[in-house]
């Protein structure tokens, strides 16, 4: 149970410190990996419209959207 509960503290640490990091970046300039730019075209031709500034939950569950 000790080295459980150091190990989650630990990655406790790590996550507050990777989300001050990546909280006081402006988001168009954020790269989490070198293929980001990659990801988003993939993501844009499965999901053309979809709106990612706002995600509504509703529309989501939507039968079109499904």
């Amino acid at each position: 149970p000790r080295v459980e509960l150091a190990w989650a503290m630990k990655a406790h640490q790590h996550a507050q410190v990777y989300f001050n990091l990546i909280s006081s970046v402006d988001p168009k300039f954020l790269k989490l990996t070198k293929v980001d730019d990659q990801i988003y075209e993939e993501f844009r031709k499965t999901f053309r419209d979809l709106k990612i500034d706002v995600l509504d939950p509703e529309e989501l569950k939507s039968e079109p959207a499904k």
